[in-house]
C-alpha cells in the first residue's frame, strides 16, 4: 500500500535523479577469476566494456532490480538467479558519474559457479566473461566498483564459507582450493588446505557415492557439498604479504 503524501509537501522542490544498480559478477572459469562484462551499444561510452546493470523501475526495490538484471544478463531463469549469492556492496553517488543526468548507483556483487556464455540485454551490444584485470578501462566509475567488489570477496573468503558459492552443487576439495587460489592470486599447500577445510565444522559435508575423475593424475577425488556453516572458525587466512 502506497503511503499518502504529507499535506504541503512538494516533491518538485528537489531536483529529480535516477537510481540504478550495477553488478560485479565473478566466476571461476578455465582456472581464472573472470567477471561478467557488457559492451555498451549506446552512448554514453558506446563500445566500452561496463558492468551489467540498469535503472531501478518505479515498482521495484534495488535488490529486485539487481536480481532481474542478473537473470537477464546471464540468461538464467528468475528462479535460478534468485538462488545465487548476491549481496549489496556500496552506493556510488558522485554527481558527475553519469553524463546523462544525476544517477545514484546501488552496486551489488554476485558469485556464481561456471555458467554458459551470457547474453547482452538492454543497451548492451553483447556480454562476455572476461579475465579479471584483462579488459581495459571500464565505462563510468565501474573500475572503482569492480575493485571494491574484488577486495570484498577476497576478504570474505577468509572468515566466511562464501567460496562454495563459486562451486557447483557437488565439488572436490581441489575445486574449492582453486577458488581461493584464483581470487587471492596465491598457491596454497594442498595437504594443509585439506586439513583446515575438513577440520572446520559445517564448512563442507561429504557426498555419498562414487568419487569423481578430475582429469589429472592420481585416484578419483571425493565429492563434497556446502555445509550448513556460514562463518569459518578459525578463519582461513591468506598467506602473509598477499592482498589478492
Amino acid at each position: 500500500m502506497q503511503a499518502q503524501r504529507p499535506e504541503g509537501y512538494d516533491p518538485r522542490a528537489f531536483p529529480p535523479f535516477a537510481v540504478t544498480v550495477d553488478l560485479a559478477v565473478f566466476t571461476v572459469r578455465q582456472e581464472r577469476l573472470q567477471v561478467l562484462l557488457v559492451r555498451r551499444g549506446q552512448e554514453p561510452h558506446a563500445g566500452r566494456w561496463a558492468l551489467p546493470g540498469g535503472f531501478v523501475l518505479p515498482d521495484e526495490s534495488a535488490e529486485r532490480a539487481a536480481r532481474r538484471e542478473l537473470a537477464e544478463e546471464t540468461g538464467l531463469s528468475d528462479a535460478t538467479a534468485a538462488g545465487l549469492h548476491l549481496e549489496q556492496l556500496a552506493t556510488y553517488s558522485d554527481p558527475d558519474r553519469d553524463p546523462r543526468m544525476r544517477v545514484v548507483s546501488v552496486a551489488y556483487t554476485a558469485l556464481v559457479p561456471d555458467l554458459p556464455e551470457p547474453r547482452g540485454g538492454g543497451d548492451a551490444a553483447h556480454a562476455r566473461w572476461l579475465p579479471h584485470g584483462a579488459h581495459g578501462p571500464l565505462a563510468f566509475d565501474h573500475d572503482t566498483i569492480l575493485a571494491d567488489a574484488h577486495r570484498r570477496v577476497g576478504a570474505k573468503l577468509e572468515y566466511t564459507c562464501l567460496a562454495t558459492a563459486f562451486c557447483p552443487p557437488e565439488f572436490t576439495l581441489g575445486e574449492l582450493r582453486q577458488v581461493y587460489e584464483t581470487v587471492w592470486g596465491v598457491t596454497l599447500d594442498r595437504p594443509n588446505f585439506r586439513r583446515k577445510v575438513l577440520a572446520t565444522p559445517g564448512f563442507v559435508r561429504a557426498v555419498d557415492g562414487p568419487p569423481r575423475l578430475t582429469g589429472g593424475r592420481g585416484k578419483p577425488a571425493a565429492l563434497y557439498r556446502a555445509g550448513p556453516a556460514t562463518a569459518l572458525h578459525p578463519p582461513l587466512l591468506r598467506p602473509e604479504g598477499r592482498t589478492g
